[in-house]
């Protein structure tokens, strides 16, 4: 399957504006969730993995205690493209702003 391309400046900026909670450029987008416990923090991660697996595109994430850093971008096409931002959405769709264990 050919990789999807990689985002303009402008197409990454335009869609960190639709993505609030995210932070990044054309090289990738992150978000970090505060989470109530170790456990919960556990559980976000698997999670994540299902929807990862659905899409069959991997976040790298980082489990600090009740913290998980979520970092995605696609290797292959060198940085942001709309795969990671179709996986953003769904991870946002899992964590909303007003969720509270969004982080938010």
């Amino acid at each position: 399957m050919p990789s999807a391309p990689r985002l303009s400046p402008d197409d990454a900026s335009a869609a960190l504006t639709a993505l609030p909670l995210w932070s990044g450029g054309v090289d990738g987008i992150e978000r970090t969730l505060e989470l109530p416990s170790f456990r919960t923090a556990v559980e976000a991660i698997s999670m994540i993995a299902d929807v990862a697996e659905q899409l069959d595109h991997h976040p790298d994430m980082d489990l600090r205690w009740s913290r998980v850093r979520i970092a995605v971008s696609t290797h292959s096409a060198g940085g942001l493209t709309e795969l990671d931002l179709q996986l953003a959405r769904r991870i946002d769709a899992l964590f909303p702003a007003d969720h509270p264990d969004s982080g938010a």
